[in-house]
C-alpha cells in the first residue's frame, strides 16, 4: 500500500499524486476516478519497473504521534 495524496486543482479537477513513486500522478474530474487513476496509474509504474530490472522505491511514510 502506499500513500496517495489528493487536493482540489486549480482547473477545478481533482490531482491525486504518489510521493513514493515520481512523477505517478493523475488528474479528474471527481475524486473518485482521481482515485481509481492513481490506483491503475501506481501498479503500471511498479510493473514498468519491474519488467525493466530497476528497482522500486520503497514507501517512506513517517508516522508522528505526538
Amino acid at each position: 500500500m502506499r500513500q496517495v495524496i489528493i487536493y482540489p486543482g486549480e482547473d477545478g479537477y481533482w490531482v491525486a499524486e504518489c510521493p513514493s513513486l515520481p512523477s505517478c500522478i493523475s488528474q479528474e474530474k471527481t475524486k473518485q476516478e482521481a482515485v481509481a487513476n492513481i490506483k491503475e496509474a501506481i501498479e503500471g509504474y511498479v510493473l514498468t519497473l519491474e519488467e525493466d530490472g530497476l528497482p522500486v522505491p520503497d514507501e517512506q511514510v513517517e508516522k508522528f504521534n505526538g
